[in-house]
């Protein structure tokens, strides 16, 4: 190691040489072969004329992509007609019009914005099969002609239970006794008589925790999912339809369409479920067959929501609410495909608190949060100042009202209100509260409940009493729940002999039982002809018989 480590320039952590051995002029030089041939490939023939343009002889691959800026201003009217099918731009945005159909055709029936479109994304093209094609194009070539006899069959002549290869067809109904199913055509005609309570919770209990069900998510009730819809109803009498994310802001816009165009009447509401029923006298057979949509077409542009100078500001003013509304709490934060349906009424709430309200929706698509932005700009009224940081700033505007009484007091401000820095309304009443020293500074609560009160004439009393505000509040609310418990309260049956205590105990586990399938919901929408007083005497009813003959028989 001595010897080795005496030589000059080595590098004893390299097995390759550092330098390159000198080669000696009179030996030659030395190059080495590669290990492997490199080959020898012919021109390709793509490249021998790489100027000569192919035109392409399809035009359907000219239209231009999804993504790229295409853009054209429309007015209300025709943009596009071939024939008797016409694209329209109207009230409900962008609709087809096809020659038969009993209404115009949309992508979306329930999310589309009152505003009306100002341009389009894309050439104003049907989404529809063309009418010369013989079948919706599917990709492949079509099948040869089956040599089986497949046999048809719909509700009102369902096969036979239990034969092989055949689905399940429900048939129609449910029937009062002595009645029996008919064709009909009319809306009116297919629902039939109006469903008695024992006769929703008998059609609902199957599906309560069921997960078939049609999903209605960001884009609303489309024009596929009335097809979807019906295929539900071949199979059973109700159609369970969950709604979440967006449409969920207004459940009754989606309600009325939902009824409106599949023809079904909505027996049960839970939140953001709904329970569609098709009708007694119902068909598969003779259902409405509509054409589907063979892609999504690209949403029109519509005006901003967000102003730069919104009605009723000043610059400055709307530059100051927006600077205001970054320290401002979130009223709610919106999680993503949840249920919204009491959100129009928490923003009213907050109104009657602050002029601005702020909602946070972190994790939300843009669109979606300014859709919701869209919805409640409708529905409270209000002012959309902002959306920066996925949160949708609002202002009450000048219009606003309160919801209590006809000339509210001036509510208590939480820790969060900025209405006496913000709204110059707010300056008047405040002057009026301190030149009138009686006025007394009270909650939107506290004015609901005295409300309720007077216009029940149930707050008489309350004028006897000294009593603090706060202590009056307590009153209230009391009186407000003996009150509630005294109208609900009915009459008890006692019985005194041990078979009727048993009997009791039965009846007691089947009403537990049958409030679990039935909730209160369906208290509101029973007839009219159905009553909680007895039909007769006690003890003239059929059943009672009954009763006395099993007894008589027990003995």
């Amino acid at each position: 190691m001595a010897i080795v480590s005496s030589l000059p320039d080595i590098n004893l952590f390299s097995s390759l040489p550092s330098t390159s051995p000198m080669s000696d002029s009179s030996t030659g030089t030395f190059r080495p072969s590669p290990p492997i041939p490199i080959p020898k490939y012919s021109p390709s023939n793509r490249n021998r004329n790489p100027k000569t343009n192919h035109t392409n002889p399809k035009p359907a691959l000219k239209l231009p992509h999804r993504n790229t800026r295409y853009y054209k201003p429309v007015k209300e009217g025709v943009i596009s007609s071939d024939g008797e099918r016409t694209i329209v731009i109207g009230d409900s945005g962008v609709s087809y019009q096809l020659p038969g159909a009993p209404f115009e055709f949309q992508f979306s029936y329930s999310e589309t914005p009152k505003a009306k479109p100002v341009g389009i994304r894309e050439p104003a093209f049907m989404p529809f099969a063309p009418p010369s094609m013989p079948r919706p194009w599917t990709g492949k070539a079509p099948l040869k002609k089956s040599k089986k006899k497949i046999p048809l069959f719909d509700s009102f002549n369902p096969p036979p239970v239990g034969k092989s290869g055949v689905k399940y067809v429900e048939m129609p109904g449910p029937f009062p006794f002595g009645k029996y199913p008919k064709e009909a055509m009319s809306r009116d005609e297919i629902l039939g008589e109006p469903l008695k309570k024992w006769e929703k919770g008998m059609l609902i209990k199957p599906h309560m925790h069921d997960n078939r069900q049609v999903n209605l998510g960001r884009d609303g009730f489309t024009h596929n999912m009335l097809e979807l819809i019906h295929s539900h109803w071949k199979r059973r009498r109700v159609c369970k339809v969950r709604c979440k994310g967006v449409p969920t802001v207004d459940m009754d816009n989606v309600c009325r369409v939902l009824e409106e165009k599949t023809g079904g009447e909505i027996i049960h509401r839970v939140g953001g479920v709904v329970y569609l029923f098709r009708g007694r006298n119902y068909n598969y057979r003779t259902r409405p067959q509509y054409p589907l949509m063979l892609w999504k077409p690209a949403a029109p542009v519509y005006p901003k929501l967000i102003q730069e100078v919104p009605e009723g500001l000043t610059k400055e003013e709307a530059h100051m609410f927006r600077v205001k509304g970054k320290s401002l709490r979130p009223i709610c934060k919106l999680s993503k495909n949840g249920v919204y349906v009491s959100l129009v009424k928490d923003v009213r709430d907050a109104f009657e608190l602050s002029p601005l309200v702020k909602i946070d929706c972190p994790g939300l698509d843009p669109s979606d949060y300014k859709k919701i932005g869209a919805k409640l700009k409708e529905l409270v009224p209000c002012v959309l100042l902002s959306f920066d940081d996925e949160q949708i700033l609002m202002w009450r505007g000048l219009d606003w009202k309160s919801r209590f009484l006809d000339n509210p007091l001036t509510p208590i401000l939480s820790e969060t209100n900025i209405a006496g820095e913000l709204d110059p309304s707010d300056e008047t009443s405040k002057e009026e509260t301190e030149s009138d020293p009686n006025t007394v500074i009270s909650s939107p609560k506290m004015i609901s409940l005295w409300q309720r009160a007077l216009e029940s004439s149930k707050a008489v009393i309350l004028e006897e009493l000294d009593l603090d505000p706060d202590d009056l509040l307590k009153k209230v609310e009391e009186l407000e729940g003996t009150s509630q418990a005294a109208e609900h309260t009915y009459t008890a049956l006692v019985l005194s002999s041990s078979d009727g205590a048993e009997d009791y105990v039965d009846d007691k586990d089947q009403s537990e039982e049958y409030s679990d399938i039935i909730d209160d919901d369906f208290d509101d929408e029973c007839s009219d002809d159905e009553s909680l007083e007895p039909v007769g005497l006690v003890g003239s009813l059929p059943v009672d018989k009954i009763v006395r003959k099993m007894r008589e028989r027990l003995r």
